[in-house]
């Protein structure tokens, strides 16, 4: 499990201290946005980074080994959460066990990243056959229909990003995957088409009405649309260096309570009122350099295992960041997905860190192996 050399010049501190800068970037901004949740959030970042540590010292080859165990345990822990769970909002994504909280779809995600990485690796000379892309689809729709059942729309469409790059990244024909897009494109139309129209039973009222405040904004500023306005109106008030850090400005969309659960889904307007443009980059760029280091340790492994890994996480932080920001702007419909590495979670901020702990250990077997 532990291999016996480790050379800590092969160890990327710089990683490391990239995502612990951004971490506590975060916990800075919650405090502002929420203080009473400040201190739970600094005790996720020690946790976290703790089994970061651990986790890269372990082989990930030896850790692997149990990839059907991870594919099992994510199941199990999202057929739990439906039956045992706690509903908010309209959504069962949280479970408590011996006082503790968490979402169970967090830590699938880094579950099923480590299962794919196997199951395609083993598969790799056949990954284009019928059989193996029917078969891989299979075991990705369980997972992500629990998912999708909560609902937590956002988090399956994260997942569908994932999967997508993965098989990708481990040879997939990029014609099987046009094709595939190009048929289910209007079908993703003709859906959208559907969910629009009166007393349809495809998607939660709730859900429909979030992407009807998206489509008419005017029309449901006082609802569905109201948070989604404020972040914009927040983020563009903040302009080029923002009204201040915790600022007692009396039209500030935070100090008026117009944006219900800052801390979370919506940091991001925090950072753009009190920050402006250059607060909100600085998020950016961090989480850039977070994923190019990621990638980067991926091109480099000594096994495509290793690459996949890499590939999943990186698009797990890409993509949800995308989301996030996308949502906060208006680009896109609220969806309730949280800005990793900022948002207030526990669950969120340490399930990423045992990612980073993988990719952290790929980085030094990539070396020893090789020399």
């Amino acid at each position: 499990m532990f291999p016996k050399t480790y050379h800590i010049k092969n160890y990327d501190f710089f990683l490391i201290l990239v995502s612990i800068a951004i971490s506590v970037y975060g916990i800075v901004i919650i405090g502002s946005a929420r203080e009473s949740v400040q201190n739970r959030q600094i005790v996720g970042l020690i946790i976290g980074v703790c089994f970061m540590v651990v986790i890269s010292l372990v082989d990930y080859r030896t850790i692997l080994n149990f990839y059907w165990v991870y594919y099992v345990l994510s199941i199990i822990l999202l057929m739990s959460v439906l039956v045992f769970g706690r509903k908010v909002g309209g959504a069962t994504r949280w479970m408590s066990i011996a006082g503790i909280q968490f979402q169970p779809s967090e830590v699938a995600k880094f579950l099923l990243i480590l299962f794919f990485a196997k199951f395609i690796m083993k598969n790799k000379e056949k990954i284009s056959r019928p059989s193996r892309i029917f078969s891989g689809i299979a075991l990705f729709l369980f997972p992500w229909a629990l998912i999708y059942m909560e609902p937590d729309m956002s988090t399956s469409i994260v997942f569908i990003m994932i999967f997508v790059t993965m098989f990708f990244i481990g040879g997939l024909s990029l014609k099987v995957i046009l094709g595939t897009a190009a048929v289910l494109f209007p079908i993703v139309v003709l859906g959208l088409m559907l969910v629009l129209q009166p007393n349809q039973e495809i998607i939660k009222d709730y859900q429909q009405a979030r992407i009807l405040a998206w489509l008419q904004p005017e029309e449901y500023s006082n609802d569905e649309g109201y948070q989604q306005q404020n972040s914009i109106v927040a983020i563009g008030s903040g302009q080029l260096t923002g009204k201040g850090y915790k600022n007692n400005e009396v039209g500030s969309v935070k100090n008026g309570n117009f944006i219900s659960e800052p801390q979370t889904d919506f940091i991001f307007a925090i950072v753009g009122e009190e920050l402006g443009f250059l607060g909100c980059m600085a998020i950016i760029i961090l989480i850039l350099i977070i994923i190019i280091e990621v990638l980067r340790i991926g091109w480099n492994a000594s096994e495509l295992s290793g690459t996949l890994i890499a590939a999943g996480v990186a698009a797990h932080l890409g993509f949800q960041t995308f989301f996030n920001i996308a949502v906060t702007t208006g680009v896109m419909p609220n969806t309730g997905i949280p800005l990793p590495f900022v948002s207030y979670g526990l669950t969120s901020l340490v399930s990423i860190f045992m990612e980073l702990g993988v990719v952290l250990n790929i980085g030094l077997l990539k070396s020893r192996d090789r020399f």
